[in-house]
């Protein structure tokens, strides 16, 4: 009881000091959606309501919710990038991306079981991961010069959370709400930069395999934005109208490789990442 009220306290003097320019809402509204949203989140329930909330709305309740969960889950190390593919930014009437906040309890090391219910709504995304090298990345304009500011790669495979109800229409604005459906991700050992990476990543086929083999997803690097380093450069340009840059350090998931799978208990998912290096690239996760 005691640390939620500290919690609570504490948001509430965040979120009536955060710098400007903030959305034109009332900070109450902001703020009682946002408690909603992290208590669905702790609950591993979904978050009804948000299918007219618009985007400045949107974005408080994502800044106020990541702030809340910063208590159990740490310090932001970095986001996500959601919406990177054509089809889904068709479906849900937008032309662009749209970004979330990565915790760093959200990632899990190679060899972690998950249960298969560990969110509201489980979806399993191959992604990939970009790990800043430098600040040169807040002006790189094309995928060679982002490649050249990453200090690595490292294979990534998203456990989102689409914490919203199944009968409400998701729409860019409730997706943003709920962090772009941040919850967990298995993470990969980095994988070395090298000067051909930029066109092997646009050429490669990314895949996720079940435990027996059968493919579930397959798409080409590609289906991200026309080259995953897009999701990077398209990032830093969002930052830099909120007076943000990217930081060295920072990871970056860039995207789901194709639609979602679902999480099977006893199963195993794995993503492959043929053609991006020499040597295979591979990261399994067990459902339990």
């Amino acid at each position: 009881m005691r640390k939620a009220l500290l919690r609570a306290a504490v948001l509430a003097v965040l979120v009536g000091t955060m710098p400007a320019p903030m959305p034109a809402v009332a900070a109450e509204d902001c703020a009682a959606i946002a408690a909603r949203a992290a208590a669905a989140w702790r609950a591993k329930s979904v978050v009804p309501g948000l299918a007219g909330i618009d985007a400045a709305t949107a974005a408080c309740v994502q800044k106020t919710l990541v702030l809340d969960l910063e208590f159990d889950l740490g310090r932001a190390v970095g986001y996500k990038v959601g919406l990177t593919g054509k089809a889904m930014q068709e479906r849900l009437g937008v032309d662009h991306p749209i970004a979330g906040v990565l915790l760093p309890r959200m990632l899990l090391d190679p060899g972690t079981s998950v249960p298969a219910g560990y969110a509201a709504r489980p979806l399993v995304e191959a992604d990939l991961i970009a790990v800043i090298g430098d600040a040169g990345v807040n002006e790189a304009k094309t995928p060679a010069e982002m490649l050249a500011h990453l200090s690595a790669l490292r294979p990534f495979i998203e456990l989102a959370d689409l914490a919203l109800p199944p009968d409400e229409k998701p729409t860019a604005a409730s997706i943003t709400a709920v962090n772009v459906g941040a919850r967990l991700g298995v993470l990969g050992d980095p994988i070395a930069i090298d000067p051909g990476m930029a066109d092997r990543l646009a050429t490669m086929t990314v895949s996720l395999t079940d435990g027996s083999g059968k493919v579930l997803v397959e798409a080409p690097g590609t289906s991200i934005l026309g080259h995953p380093l897009n999701a990077v450069i398209w990032l830093a340009r969002d930052l830099a109208l909120r007076g943000e840059t990217l930081r060295p350090g920072q990871l970056v998931s860039l995207g789901a490789f194709g639609p979602p799978a679902q999480p099977v208990p006893g199963g195993t998912v794995t993503v492959r990442y043929d053609g991006l290096s020499a040597a295979p690239v591979a990261l399994s996760v067990r459902f339990e």
